[in-house]
């Protein structure tokens, strides 16, 4: 089948590369423009694996007013907060025959209804994907973990798999993408916003990798009490999760010390570049889900806060502030003193 790609950053990358060295045929649609046009001079991507090995792959990248292509499957891999800007610029080339994938749950939640206004249920899946990747600057990307490493679960949102939802599985399968096909839509996007909720604040609040992380004589009490606030709200919700709260520590554990304990997450690299992040997708999500149902999840809800935190201090004037406090204290400094009499 020929698939097409929308969002070439780090994960976009990794599996539209994947699926084009298994023998598909791939192309790439993106609105950033560094990363389009560094592709483009450079004739491809720069692709590594845990930094290693650097070398350039050919790919085919375009702007989506540009593209006259006709893909039968899209793979959806943008920010929560650009999709819907994204998908209106992509629609012309939409049709009523494709189907599309979105493996945005390491992103949050609130990208199904966006996507519902252009594909139906029937031609929609969710995907979750425990595959670490990182892009270095434009054109330039780095596959974390040996080759084969990461999985991902999968599901139709009318949760009946039918012959193309078996034939996106098997090319996946044979990209070394390791799909999972399950037949809980809503249960499994959670597990990755929950397994995120844990991984991606966390790590990004203290700069630190996977494997650091798990290292950490408290990172399992700190864990283990996002994963049952998390499992509270679905519980109360009415969403059934694909694991059980212990297997989702699990998950957290092994994907930390085995399958990427290099990697960074998509959090912490968007706070280094001082972009906005996408906490509120995912902690922030949790515990406006948790209101709904009369339930706070206070530890999501304050390191949700926490991180909006670190995004001001990355983008705070410091020099500004002390300038304007400087002249601040030096005008109160030549006041006279009855004129610091008629203040009091």
């Amino acid at each position: 089948m020929k698939y097409t790609v929308l969002g070439a950053g780090a994960m976009g990358l990794r599996y539209g590369v994947l699926l084009q060295e298994a023998g598909f045929d791939v192309d790439f649609v993106d609105t950033w423009e560094p990363q389009v046009e560094t592709v483009r001079e450079q004739g491809g991507v720069y692709v590594s694996r845990d930094g290693q090995n650097r070398h350039l792959v050919p790919v085919n990248v375009y702007y989506p007013e540009e593209y006259k292509g006709d893909p039968d499957v899209l793979i959806v891999f943008t920010k929560q907060y650009q999709l819907a800007d994204f998908l209106k610029r992509c629609s012309r080339f939409f049709n009523d025959k494709q189907y599309v994938v979105t493996c945005m749950n390491g992103n949050g939640m609130g990208h199904v209804e966006k996507l519902n206004q252009y594909f139906p249920k029937e031609r929609l899946l969710g995907g979750t994907a425990l595959i670490g990747t990182v892009l270095n600057k434009a054109g330039d990307v780095d596959f974390i973990g040996p080759k084969g490493a990461g999985s991902m679960n999968i599901a139709n949102e009318t949760e009946k798999p039918d012959a193309m939802t078996h034939q996106i599985v098997d090319e996946f399968q044979q990209a070394g993408l390791n799909p999972n096909l399950t037949t809980n839509f809503l249960g499994t996007l959670m597990a990755k916003v929950v397994f995120n909720s844990v991984i991606n604040t966390l790590c990004t609040m203290f700069k630190i990798r996977m494997g650091e992380y798990i290292q950490s004589p408290v990172a399992q009490k700190l864990g283990v009490q996002l994963i049952d606030e998390a499992f509270d709200v679905c519980e109360r919700a009415g969403i059934t999760l694909l694991n059980t709260r212990q297997e989702e520590w699990e998950t957290v554990k092994y994907v930390s010390t085995v399958s990427n304990p290099l990697h960074f997450p998509s959090m912490y690299q968007d706070i280094s570049k001082n972009r906005q992040t996408e906490v509120d997708y995912i902690n922030g999500y949790i515990y406006d889900l948790g209101l709904k149902y009369h339930y706070e999840a206070k530890t999501h809800d304050f390191l949700r806060n926490l991180v909006h935190l670190a995004e001001f201090a990355g983008t705070f004037d410091v020099d500004g502030y002390m300038k304007s406090v400087l002249e601040s204290d030096k005008k109160a400094a030549v006041k006279t003193p009855e004129q610091h009499v008629a203040e009091a």
